[in-house]
């Protein structure tokens, strides 16, 4: 089934279901007031809104209105966790070699992963104000995970089996402030503003073999101020997502709600672009000896959409934002 979250008074926003051609929603709040609560309380949920979305698509539903994606917020406005990996070990294979660092010695093994805010997540059509153009703003392009309650411990099957619903999101960056706080040891909080993700949230079943082996196969689209930049396939991630979320409870409890990034979306093959400009500077320094793309300014957009091979859908939405000045 297909979930979003409309703008509401409450800051978890309002929960409704949407058809699988994103053309009709349902209000959903008799059966869960919010994204948050239905996750936390999946068991008995679930079953109730799939009933409705089944209803939605075969059109008896009599409280069926047209969907507007530009009303929706993030699918979980807030989380009680939200953890990013960097699962696609091509993007940091690019930096070491650009940037003459040493590889990391167990990168093949241990995913990297930074805990972010989780407390003011980006509607998919949202504004992004942020503070300075020389702060080097920049998108991310990534898939991601919406968990039930994970143990400590848990395997990569346990954390498999925790995911609730699947996410497309745009982790933006500031690159200007990421060096100094990497150097810190102790990782990233003024480089990492605030995420966005695109409208609709969706359980693993609808993407059919385009779920598989906990991992998302399908290209993201990436287009900066209306020209293509990236479409950069799922399928090349080295972690799973079963491989993320244990490693997120390796020592601890995951709640219900808890967000689980991809990283960056990266492919060896170059045909494929990328889904930030962060590597796409790093392959000009590869193969020119300096970078020539530059980074955001005031008034740019960014457009991400997950489509299928044949182009027919885009199951989770679009994500299509632009940078602008904080208010005075």
């Amino acid at each position: 089934m297909k979930l979003a979250t409309l703008y509401a008074e409450h800051p978890d926003g309002r929960l409704v279901v949407v058809s699988r051609d994103l053309s009709l929603m349902a209000d959903a709040s008799g059966i869960a007031p919010n994204m948050r609560a239905a996750v936390e309380a999946w068991e008995k949920t679930a079953p109730s809104l799939q009933a409705l979305y089944v209803e939605l698509n075969e059109g008896r539903c009599r409280k069926a209105l047209p969907f507007e994606p530009t009303q929706c917020s993030a699918p979980l406005p807030r989380a009680p966790q939200w953890c990013d990996g960097s699962a696609f070990l091509n993007h940091g294979r690019l930096m070491e070699k650009a940037f003459n660092t040493p590889a990391q010695p167990d990168a093949d093994t241990v995913p990297l992963m930074y805990q972010g805010a989780s407390d003011d997540f980006l509607g998919p059509y949202a504004d992004v104000p942020l503070p300075s153009e020389d702060d080097g703003i920049d998108f991310e392009g990534e898939f991601g995970v919406i968990v039930g309650p994970v143990p400590m411990s848990a395997t990569p099957d346990q954390g498999l089996a925790a995911v609730r619903l699947l996410v497309q999101i745009n982790d933006w960056s500031l690159r200007t402030l990421g060096p100094r706080e990497m150097r810190t040891g102790f990782g990233f909080v003024q480089a990492k503003p605030s995420t966005s993700f695109a409208p609709i949230a969706l359980t693993p079943d609808e993407l059919g073999p385009c779920w598989s082996n906990g991992r998302v196969h399908l290209r993201l689209h990436v287009d900066w101020n209306g020209e293509r930049f990236g479409e950069p396939h799922g399928q090349e991630m080295n972690f799973s997502f079963g491989d993320l979320i244990s490693h997120a409870a390796r020592t601890r409890r995951l709640s219900a709600g808890t967000v689980i990034g991809s990283g960056t979306v990266s492919n060896v093959d170059r045909a494929a672009g990328s889904a930030c400009i962060a590597e796409r500077r790093v392959l000009e320094i590869l193969d020119e000896g300096k970078p020539t793309t530059s980074f955001m300014r005031f008034g740019d957009r960014i457009r991400m959409q997950a489509r299928l091979e044949d182009g027919s859908d885009a199951p989770f939405g679009t994500i299509e934002q632009r940078v602008v000045r904080p208010p005075a």
